[in-house]
């Protein structure tokens, strides 16, 4: 599977993104569009998501945002706003999908962590653009929790080894850490929460969360069905904020499970529904 990279304009800028398809032959299969963490990238998933793809027989569609993996970095001065997240869901995700070639396509949605969040947004933002979405770890809003993590990972990035295992993943691991790490550590992002666009959301949505995530509680994805119904809940044992690495099996049947009978109820007549 090939890297490529799409040139697209957002934020006022020229972007340089990296991208790769999975199973792109795969006619008339759903599309999952993957949506990485903080500090996560192409690489960074590693296999999981042709996994994913194989098991449910998808198509996928994997990138780096900006700051991370091969694409453009973040520029040494550039602090990222209390808006970053919607500004990935509104310009940075809609130019990729069309730069990509799939910009008329109603995709499936997979996002973890930041990326769930993106996902949400998305989702909230452009209800009629997707088929639904599956989002694992994601935040509406701060909980101390997520600080404290953060912080702890600040300490771990300048003092032991954590900077050269995050170059493994990132052309520049300063702009994908420092990126992510300032803006949430930031005194303004304390208040910083989606809760009223989560109610906008229509589409099918899956949420999941791992019963020992280091970053969050079960608030999180509680919170989201409050507000989205029809949102369905999975809670995993004896997983912390990476179910893709800690309990892929679990996290796999349920999204193929998921994807496949939203599918079928979609593809209904209507009567039948």
């Amino acid at each position: 599977m090939t890297i490529e990279f799409a040139e697209i304009t957002a934020e006022g800028r020229e972007l340089r993104l990296e991208y790769r398809w999975i199973a792109r032959e795969r006619a008339g299969a759903p599309l999952v569009v993957f949506l990485h963490e903080g500090l996560g990238s192409i690489a960074a998933w590693r296999d999981y998501p042709l996994a994913l793809c194989e098991a449910g027989g998808f198509r996928g569609l994997v990138y780096s945002r900006p700051g991370y993996g091969r694409s453009t970095p973040r520029k040494r001065e550039e602090r990222w706003t209390l808006d970053y997240l919607h500004r990935q869901a509104t310009e940075i995700l809609p130019a990729l999908l069309r730069a990509a070639g799939a910009g008329s396509e109603r995709p499936w949605l997979f996002g973890h962590s930041d990326g769930g969040t993106i996902a949400l947004l998305y989702a909230a933002l452009r209800p009629e653009a997707l088929a639904g979405a599956v989002v694992v770890a994601p935040h509406y809003f701060v909980e101390e929790k997520a600080l404290v993590g953060i912080a702890r990972a600040k300490t771990a990035y300048e003092t032991t080894d954590f900077h050269d295992r995050l170059a493994v993943y990132h052309v520049d691991p300063d702009s994908a850490f420092y990126g992510w790490c300032d803006a949430w550590l930031s005194p303004e992002f304390r208040n910083w929460n989606i809760e009223a666009e989560l109610g906008c959301i229509r589409c099918p949505l899956l949420a999941i969360q791992g019963h020992e995530d280091e970053y969050a509680t079960m608030q999180q994805i509680d919170g989201i069905k409050a507000q989205a119904p029809q949102t369905e809940l999975v809670k995993i044992p004896n997983c912390r904020h990476s179910p893709h690495r800690d309990q892929p099996a679990i996290l796999t049947q349920a999204t193929v499970d998921f994807i496949r009978r939203q599918d079928r109820r979609a593809a209904a007549p209507a009567t039948a529904r």
